[in-house]
Parts: structure tokens; sequence; C-alpha cells
């Protein structure tokens, strides 16, 4: 199924947990907004694949890859994505000068070492936060700043 030109539901809910991750009606209308609002704009701007690594998560892929209840992969408004040649960092700044979102997290990224973190980002329709935030790993987890660093 199609969410987009160039989306699928079966990538926005792939998964490597052995648990059932199939959305409801509501959760797919959320991902197509995700994908139109998001996603769509982000490939038609770099020109190139966008890799979707974790989109919509069940309560149970969720929980089982330590995410948090309220997290918006859950209601299919989130995805975690990449693009190969293109830089996690520049892909976050795109994203927060060009479009509107919820939250963009630059998660894990590492400056000067190709390929580390990706991109968080998320939509909802009554309103969007633009709340930008970079993540860390410390010593004791994820550390998470405001902004989008570096």
């Amino acid at each position: 199924m199609n969410l987009s030109e160039h989306f699928t539901l079966a990538e926005m809910t792939v998964t490597n947990q052995r648990f059932d991750n199939t959305p409801n009606a509501a959760e797919i209308a959320n991902l197509n907004l995700l994908c139109a609002h998001i996603l769509e704009p982000v490939r038609a701007h770099f020109g190139r694949p966008v890799r979707i690594n974790s989109a919509f998560r069940s309560a149970r892929v969720n929980s089982a890859v330590g995410s948090k209840p309220g997290s918006q992969h859950r209601k299919g408004e989130a995805a975690d994505m990449e693009i190969a040649g293109i830089s996690n960092a520049d892909l976050a700044r795109w994203i927060r000068d060009n479009l509107d979102f919820d939250q963009l997290i630059l998660e894990a990224y590492r400056p000067g070492v190709a390929g580390s973190g990706w991109v968080h980002c998320s939509w909802r329709a009554g309103g969007n936060r633009k709340q930008c935030l970079t993540m860390t790993m410390g010593s004791h987890g994820p550390v998470y700043s405001k902004g989008i660093n570096p």
C-alpha cells in the first residue's frame, strides 16, 4: 500500500521485533500526513531516496525498543531517517529551516564520522511545536540539548 509517491506502508512499519506492527486507520492517516508534510518534501529537495529506520511502532514494538509509551512513533506521527551521502546534521538543518514540524532531533550524530546518527522528525495535525533538539550519547545514556548542534 502506497502512503505517498515514494513511501509505502511496509517501509513505515518495518521492524526487527517479532511482534505485530500493524497500524489502525487513524495511525495510517497520521503516516499519510507525515509523508506529505515531511518525507516527500525531504525527498524532493535532496533528490535521493530517504531511508526510514523506524516510523510506526505498535505498543509492543515500542516497548521492546525501549521507547517511551507517549512516543509519537506510537501514533504514526514520527519517522527516524537518513539519506545516503547526506550528513544527518545537514538533513536536520534543512528540515529546521524549511519545513513545519512538531519535533526534530539530530540523534547520535558525531561530527566527522560519516553515516553517524539519524534524524527523528514528527508532524502532527492540529499544530506543531517546532521543537529542535540534539541527542548525544553520554556515559549514562542519551543526553538532550536544545537546538540542532553542531
